[in-house]
């Protein structure tokens, strides 16, 4: 009896989602051109479709096993959606939207570098495809070797002036001395001025 009513349940799915369908009207196909559209809210559905299909294919690629050539054609497919997200975006802000490009944050890889290919600047790297062979040289950056700096290199710079040898030869120093000085002899006087003040009192 359950399995009459299950059928029954699954026909009538069908036929409403049928049903849906025929109201909405032929499927759309994405223009190949963002030029070719020109209402702003078409625009805007297209790269969200975009967006959408990025997410899914970011997302299949982490699966390290489907094989070298499989990762190769996803992160192809990802960077043309990416691409094709410029395309579009670069088509609302004509069509007076807003500038999505602005407040997009930049893809970059674990260090915060973007990763440029010669394929062109730009190409980037998802998933398990930073574990391709050929792929990892291009994170792993070698480290600036340090030159160690020989004594004479050291001392080459090293003026008189580091010495403090030609100080008093603008007269500067002397007068900023006199004055510290003159002041001091000041502040001893009339401590000397009061203990003997005192010692009177006493």
């Amino acid at each position: 009896m359950a399995r009459n009513e299950e059928k029954a349940q699954s026909l009538l799915n069908r036929f409403l989602a049928a049903k849906q369908d025929e109201k909405r009207g032929p499927k759309q196909r994405r223009p190949y051109l963002a030029s070719e559209c020109s209402d702003l809210n078409e625009a805007d559905k297209w790269r969200q479709q975009i967006l959408r299909e990025i997410g899914r294919k970011v997302m299949e690629i982490q699966n390290a096993g489907l094989g070298e050539h499989r990762i190769r054609d996803l992160n192809d497919e990802i960077n043309k959606l990416i691409r094709e997200k410029g395309h579009w975006e670069r088509r609302i802000v004509e069509l007076g939207g807003p500038d999505y490009a602005k407040t997009a944050p930049k893809i970059t890889d674990s260090e915060g570098r973007e990763v440029a290919d010669s394929r062109g600047p730009g190409y980037r790297y998802f998933g398990a495809a930073k574990q391709l062979p050929g792929v990892k040289e291009l994170y792993e950056k070698e480290a600036p070797k340090q030159v160690r700096r020989t004594r004479y290199d050291m001392h080459k710079s090293i003026t008189p002036d580091y010495y403090g040898f030609r100080d008093e030869e603008d007269g500067v120093l002397l007068r900023v001395e006199a004055e510290a000085e003159q002041t001091m002899m000041q502040q001893v006087r009339y401590t000397e001025l009061i203990n003997c003040v005192h010692c009177h009192r006493v």
